[in-house]
């Protein structure tokens, strides 16, 4: 796709999106926030996507912002290398929906339509956690490295942390790391809400969950996710009519028939193309 992304598709419609700095511990630079931005948005559009799954090369999932960016740029780097980031100097201004550009590499995620899951080993330090909180799902190595860093650089989170460590963790536990930003492990990570599921292998399990996403009824796990992603705003009674509204659309549709047919003649099914 670009030198910063990997794109690898399998023939069941798993794609694998890895970054590729290895040797700078795939740390955002510009051109990686452009490409990670390029690499989700084409997804929003793709009918043959199954599931997705956001993974590192090299020792580290993301190491945050690259540190030589700040240190070229001097005094003033952070507020320079953040509105480079966010395609210009006014973070306020809202590039992409109702992101800037730099909250666009996390948020994102939430916007392909189909699942997304993130192979998180190494580390995951600022920028870097927030880009795999913006995944459904985590599988993240017990020795991995996290933190909310920004504050080391007298930062708030500010590429959609706020709206993604809220749904995940306590407020108390989400306000320490935002204060401190101490480093904590996977393991510990999964005790606050931050990670899925541990795995030595994180990628080898991601890939593992993606192929069998992609063999369940493409209609199905495309409502699902729009019904989660909805469960954030709408009141009880407006999800209540939303969950009606697809199943309504699902019942007889042919993949729905064929993964009742399929369970009744216990064999693998077979669906056909989105919305079939």
């Amino acid at each position: 796709m670009t030198d910063r992304i990997e794109r690898i598709r399998h023939p069941d419609g798993v794609v694998e999106l890895k970054l590729a700095r290895a040797e700078k511990m795939n740390a955002l630079d510009p051109a990686m926030f452009d490409a990670l931005i390029a690499a989700g948005e084409a997804l929003r559009g793709d009918t043959a996507a199954r599931a997705v799954v956001l993974s590192g090369q090299g020792k580290a999932f993301c190491a945050g912002l690259d540190m030589a960016s700040f240190e070229r740029m001097g005094q003033d780097a952070a507020s320079a290398v953040l509105g480079a980031a966010a395609g210009g100097t006014d973070l306020s201004a809202r590039t992409h929906g109702i992101s800037n550009a730099a909250q666009q590499v996390a948020m994102v995620w939430r916007e392909v339509p189909v699942p997304v899951i993130a192979a998180v080993h190494g580390v995951a330090f600022g920028g870097g956690l927030q880009v795999a909180l913006g995944a459904d799902i985590r599988i993240v190595a017990p020795d991995t490295r996290l933190s909310v860093m920004e504050i080391k650089w007298g930062l708030v989170p500010d590429m959609g942390g706020m709206v993604l460590m809220r749904e995940l963790a306590r407020d108390d536990v989400v306000r320490e790391l935002t204060f401190t930003g101490r480093i904590f492990s996977g393991e510990e990570a999964l005790q606050l809400g931050f990670a899925t599921r541990l795995a030595a292998d994180p990628l080898a399990v991601a890939l593992e969950m993606a192929h069998g996403i992609a063999a369940r009824s493409p209609d199905a796990i495309r409502a699902g996710k729009r019904l989660l992603n909805a469960s954030r705003s709408l009141g009880a009674a407006e999800l209540l009519v939303a969950e009606s509204v697809e199943q309504r659309a699902l019942i007889g549709g042919a993949n729905q028939q064929e993964a009742v047919r399929a369970n009744i003649e216990r064999r693998p099914p077979q669906f056909g193309a989105l919305g079939a």
